[in-house]
């Protein structure tokens, strides 16, 4: 094999932050290169280079042994390679074609109708795709959407293929399917580059593996020769134990029941579809399902910050339905509700920390003044305990990374002493290390026997640390199985709708039984 594309000393700093130093990479064709590295490490950046939306500040790159001018995405795309990032480049309102064609060029200038669907049909058939090019991208799934993104950099001849993040939210069943597409383009001679956190994909897919740590090229290791553990130290420059714990926890009554409750979707359609389960103090209940399937809905309404249709929310013996989260806290109702927009909703970027602290609990000051020194003090004990990465509590959250903004974030919900947890997507985006210690923080609020509400993605991670998993499809519930007793493909299946145990199941009070209240109920 022959290096497809050759990355020699490239350096790129953004003010007083250098983000890549002397980078040498290489990649060769026909190979599927895994990137890793933990937050702000340097990984985006440098594919960003690549990409054209950044230009180098020294360095050079070779694509096929010659030296590329790399200055805008179109120079990009003329030396072949494709970037299909985390947040897709579709327009919601067109078709898959329309998509697609909007970018293709021919001697005459835009592809006609008849022109682009031969180029994508081929394009399609050729490496397995399976996609109706006159749907539109507005009723498509994340799976299609994805798969849409990687027919259009193909349809427009990238033999450079770069994926960041490709299986965030992706089932089992459908990061097979990516995987095979992958394989048959690896076959096909293109140079693949994937960036994922997911170590066990890596040692799935990949050929070989380069690491940054702290914007620095660490090495480059063949898959075969490697396995998790060694990943984690390359990225960290440490070892790290893997094992996630799960400490057995004395269940309590269920502090929060949920009762046939339905809620719609910002656009008024049915979103979370007469949902029933309930969750009891030191127990960690996941939640489960393809994005869009209701989550958000769910956390909101449980929150307070999405109007209930119908149905029952109860903590503790009171009814919920109907407050303001302004009202939940001056009711004393302990619930703390960490949105998956950590950034758009859960804190305000521009605040430093010290201010964010303030949010929940400004309004209880005195008149029109409000306590930072007590706040600040508060931002200080949280820095320390959580080993947040800050020069201050002053410092603005904007200025932190990923792992460190949602530090903040569950400091200050914990602050608060819930004994309902809601958390939606807590590690998303978040490196290895800064995702074990959040675990580590959920399950010191189990053992104090908070009730904590887990909306994840992972499913292996879902499968270590929960003590129970809820499946949504489309807003309804599929099922809430013990982890002890279920399978990555059976969650897969609940996700997809092809397996419904509710149904097969029934309900009792109003509360869809699992396994675990079944074999507590045996033994009473």
């Amino acid at each position: 094999m022959s290096a497809a594309i050759e990355l020699k000393d490239i350096t790129k700093s953004f003010g007083s932050v250098t983000a890549n130093k002397n980078i040498n990479l290489s990649v060769e064709k026909g190979e599927i290169l895994a990137l890793l590295g933990e937050n702000g490490s340097g990984k985006t950046t440098l594919m960003n280079m690549l990409s054209g939306i950044y230009v180098p500040d020294s360095g050079s790159v070779f694509v096929d042994g010659n030296k590329a001018e790399i200055n805008s995405p179109e120079d990009s795309a003329e030396y072949g390679i494709g970037m299909v990032h985390q947040h897709f480049k579709l327009v919601e309102r067109f078709t898959a074609m329309d998509n697609i064609r909007i970018g293709l060029r021919d001697r005459g200038g835009f592809f006609t109708n008849d022109k682009a669907r031969i180029v994508i049909e081929n394009t399609a058939e050729k490496f397995g795709f399976n996609i109706d090019v006159n749907k539109l991208v507005a009723n498509m799934s994340v799976s299609e959407k994805q798969t849409l993104e990687i027919l259009k950099v193909l349809c427009y001849g990238a033999k450079i293929i770069i994926l960041d993040e490709p299986t965030a939210v992706l089932t089992v069943q459908e990061i097979e399917k990516l995987f095979d597409v992958l394989r048959a383009m690896r076959k096909e001679g293109h140079s693949i580059i994937i960036i994922t956190h997911k170590l066990n994909e890596v040692i799935e897919i990949s050929d070989r593996v380069a690491v940054l740590r702290h914007g620095e090229y660490v090495g480059t290791v063949k898959t075969s020769e490697t396995d998790t553990r060694k990943l984690t130290e390359l990225m960290v420059g440490r070892k790290i134990d893997l094992n996630i714990e799960r400490p057995v926890i004395e269940k309590t009554h269920p502090l929060l029941e949920i009762r046939d409750l339905t809620v719609n979707s910002d656009e008024g359609s049915l979103a979370v579809d007469h949902m029933n389960f309930y969750i009891r103090g030191g127990e960690i209940l996941g939640v489960a399902g393809i994005a869009g399937s209701g989550q958000k809905e769910l956390c909101e309404a449980i929150a307070g910050l999405r109007p209930v249709v119908e149905g029952k929310m109860i903590h503790e013996g009171k009814s919920i339905v109907g407050m303001s989260p302004k009202e939940i806290i001056a009711q004393g109702i302990s619930m703390s509700f960490i949105p998956e927009d950590r950034l758009g909703m859960g804190l305000s970027p521009s605040l430093s920390i010290t201010d964010n602290m303030m949010l929940k609990n400004y309004s209880e000051g005195r008149g029109i003044l409000v306590d930072r020194k007590t706040a600040r003090q508060e931002a200080l004990k949280i820095i320390k305990k959580l080993d947040i990465v800050t020069d201050s509590p002053d410092t603005a959250v904007r200025k932190l990374s990923g792992g460190n903004v949602q530090k903040v974030l569950l400091g200050r919900e914990i602050k608060a002493g819930p004994n309902v947890l809601v958390t939606a997507y807590p590690v998303r985006g978040l490196d290895i290390n800064s995702s074990y210690m959040i675990y580590d923080i959920l399950n010191e609020q189990k053992k104090r026997g908070v009730g904590i509400l887990f909306v994840g993605e992972d499913l292996d991670v879902m499968l270590a640390l929960c003590d129970k998993i809820m499946v949504m499809c489309h807003g309804k519930l599929m099922g809430v199985v013990n982890s002890n007793n279920t399978t990555k493909e059976e969650l897969g299946l609940m996700m997809t709708g092809a397996l419904n145990i509710v149904a097969k199941a029934g309900k009792t009070d109003g509360i869809a039984k699992d396994s675990a209240f079944e074999e507590e109920e045996s033994r009473k």
